[in-house]
Parts: structure tokens; C-alpha cells; sequence
């Protein structure tokens, strides 16, 4: 087998320990180092000492991700491999033979580099991330916010359209200081809630107890909490995102993405679309296309693989948000592809559809075009009209027949 670098090593990553494996030729030399910063760059001077060409990893959790910073900023090239991809022959299984293994295939060039963006990107991607899950946080205590008024026998969430709104959290406050009348509910409602006035004191009268006035203002503050951290997270991210922007306005055009769903994008794969080969590569990266599963000539199940979670998720409610808008291809997409297939397959289709989108904006510089709602009709009108009479043929109906003159 031909070897493809003289000098090269593999690190089995441990959240404690680095096994590392440094071959050069068919000899090898076996190390541990620990995983402080001190110990990381020892290891770099030893790789650096010994002119390692190439440095291999698997991506175990988050522990890879010191080690890959250190190792790149003193200048060595490092890869990091799906485990996936480089398991061993089961059996007689150390942290060493792990670290062989990875040196013996990165050897040999019979390992995939996973897409490791650079240090701006990564850091961008770790506070975009953070405000997702703080987003998500949020929801949850809107949710417990329901269930508690629920179980006071509070109906308000059966009228308004969100319990954070303006009129709602005044409500709420009136519910707790035990002033709910009709005409404190007009001064304190907006809009169209202040036309329900007598289904809001139907609603509104409910019985709580002491203890459970406290625990929904410690849930009303909780979500407070979070609104405010959610937003000095927004200025961080804006302030980062300005070399973005161009992009974020091109992709904000598109159905069903919003500037923080571009921005989130955006973090995920960058403005670059050279590092993808084609479109399909980033679907699959992202894990929004077909799976791969045939065995014997049959094509077996077709889920899709784990991908990128992040970028997956809000695809996938990007997706969700652009069926609702009507006379755009992505909704006859989902139309055509639910009735068939289900509504979480054609939530899917769509989502894979926008991300190919972007790919082709983003590599082209392009402005978003839909195809319109009436692309499906425009293909192969023949084989439409076909089908159609072959229907209508299995129901009765047949073409009528010329009058002789």
C-alpha cells in the first residue's frame, strides 16, 4: 500500500489523556500527554521537533476542539475524523492501539478530513448556538407558564395568541394582584384582545393560592431573565455578523427565513461554497438529503443521517414557516410531496430544497428566484394529461365521440 506521509501521528482524545502516536516510516513512537494547555504545547514542539507533515484526531464531543486550537496555532496541520469512519477490528482494544490505528490509516491517506471551519467561524458558531438554546429554554418556560395557569384554572392561553405579549403579562399581573374587573381588563388589553373583554373575565376568574401566585412570578421573571439575555447575545452576534451582512439580505429573501435563521446559517456553513464540491455534498453534510441504504439491488430506508443539528433544526422550521406562504414552489413542493409521503418527509424536501438554494446564491452571488407554484404543471405536460385521462377513464369517463357530418 502506498504511503502517503513519511512523518505523521495520530491522538486518540480523551477528556484527560492524549494517547499519541507518531510514525516515521514503518517505526513509531508512543506517547500521553495530558490535555492543559501546557501539556498541548510540549506536544506541539515534539510534533514540530520531529517535522511531523500531518496530525490526525477523532471528534470525540468537545474534547478535540482544544486540542485542534492549540495544535493549529503553532502551525501544524491538523485533521480531525469522524469515528465512524476509522473504527478498528474489534478486539485487544487500548487508548495506544486507538492512536496506532489513526496513525497506521492517516499514513496511508485513508482518512476523510470532516469540514472544520476557522477560528472566527467556530467562535461565531459557539454564540449563535448559545442563543438557540436559550431561544429553546425560553419556550420551555413559556410552556410551564401555560400548564401553571392551566392548573389554576386560568383559560387565558384559549383567547390570546401568546402569554409574552403586552396584554397578556398585564392580565397576568392583574390575575396576581387580584384587581380583575371589567374595566381593568379594557385599560389594560391592546388591540383585538380588548374586544373579548367578557371572555377574559370568564377566563381570568380562577383560584390560586398564595404559593401559586409566587411561582408564576418566579416564572414570569425567569422568562424576563432570559428575554434580556437573549438580546445582549443578539448585539453580540450583530456586531460579529457585519462582514455577513450582504449574504444575511440575500438569504432573508428567501420564504421562511428571518435574519436570525440566516444568521444561524450563516455561522454554520459560511459565505465560502468552494469547500463543498457541489450542492448535494452540503446536503449531506447538513444531513437534510436521502440516506443511503441498499442491499441486493433494493433501495431500503432512506432516513436521513445526523449531519449538522444546528443547521438541520433550523432548516427544517424554515422550511415549516415557507409552506404557509401561498403561490411559491416551496409550498406546491410540500403540497405535492405531503400526500404521498407524510408532512414531516415533505417539511424535509423542502428544507433540502432551501439549502441547495443557498448554496447556488452563495457560490454564484445571486438573488433568490422562485420557481412558482405552477412549476410542477410546467414539466411534462404530456405525461400530466396522460395520467389525468387514464383517471378519468378508471372513473367512466370516455372522450366523446365526433359527429359524422
Amino acid at each position: 500500500m502506498q504511503v502517503l506521509y513519511k512523518r505523521c501521528c495520530g491522538i486518540d482524545v480523551h477528556k484527560k489523556l492524549l494517547a499519541v502516536c507518531l510514525k516515521t516510516g514503518k517505526k513509531q513512537e508512543l506517547r500521553e500527554y495530558g490535555t492543559h494547555t501546557q501539556n498541548l504545547r510540549e506536544l506541539a514542539d515534539w510534533l514540530i521537533e520531529n517535522e511531523c507533515e500531518k496530525v490526525a484526531m477523532e471528534s470525540t464531543g468537545n474534547y478535540w476542539k482544544p486540542v485542534y486550537n492549540v495544535l493549529e496555532l503553532l502551525g501544524l496541520d491538523v485533521m480531525v475524523v469522524n469515528a465512524q469512519h476509522m473504527k478498528a477490528v474489534p478486539g485487544r482494544k487500548t487508548d495506544m492501539k486507538d492512536a496506532e490505528w489513526i496513525a497506521d490509516l492517516l499514513q496511508h491517506g485513508l482518512l476523510k478530513a470532516s469540514f472544520i471551519p476557522d477560528r472566527d467561524q467556530r467562535e461565531l458558531r459557539d454564540v449563535t448556538r448559545y442563543r438557540k438554546s436559550l431561544v429553546e429554554e425560553r419556550a420551555r418556560e413559556v410552556n410551564r407558564l401555560e400548564k401553571t395557569l392551566e392548573g389554576c384554572n386560568i383559560k387565558l392561553s384559549s383567547i390570546v395568541t401568546h402569554l409574552t405579549g403586552q396584554s397578556s403579562r398585564n392580565l397576568i399581573g392583574a390575575v396576581l394582584a387580584g384587581d380583575v374587573t371589567g374595566e381593568r381588563i379594557e385599560e389594560l388589553s391592546y388591540g383585538k384582545v380588548k374586544e373579548k373583554k367578557d371572555e377574559l373575565l370568564l377566563a381570568l376568574d380562577g383560584v390560586l393560592s398564595p404559593i401559586q401566585k409566587k411561582l408564576i412570578a418566579a416564572i414570569l421573571d425567569h422568562i424576563d431573565d432570559m428575554t434580556r439575555r437573549i438580546s445582549d447575545v443578539d448585539n453580540i452576534i450583530s456586531g460579529e455578523m457585519k462582514k455577513y451582512e450582504d449574504a444575511i439580505k440575500a438569504l432573508d429573501e428567501i420564504p421562511g427565513i428571518g435574519r436570525h435563521s440566516a444568521e444561524v446559517i450563516l455561522a454554520e456553513i459560511g459565505i465560502d461554497m468552494s469547500r463543498f464540491p457541489t450542492a448535494a455534498h452540503l446536503a449531506s453534510w447538513a444531513g437534510v438529503c436521502p440516506g443511503n441504504y441498499e442491499s441486493a439491488g433494493k433501495r431500503k430506508s432512506g432516513r436521513t443521517n445526523k449531519g449538522n443539528p444546528t443547521l438541520k433544526t433550523t432548516l427544517v422550521q424554515c422550511a415549516k414557516t415557507a409552506t404557509k406562504k401561498k403561490d411559491t414552489f416551496f409550498r406546491a413542493q410540500y403540497e405535492r410531496i405531503s400526500i404521498r409521503r407524510g408532512a414531516n418527509r415533505a417539511s424535509m424536501a423542502v428544507a433540502h430544497s432551501i439549502l441547495i438554494s443557498i448554496y447556488y446564491m452563495l457560490k454564484f452571488n445571486q438573488p433568490f428566484h422562485d420557481l412558482g407554484r405552477d412549476y410542477y404543471h410546467q414539466c411534462n405536460p404530456e405525461r400530466k394529461i396522460n395520467n389525468y385521462l387514464k383517471k378519468l377513464s378508471e372513473l367512466g369517463w370516455s372522450p366523446p365521440v365526433p359527429a359524422i357530418a
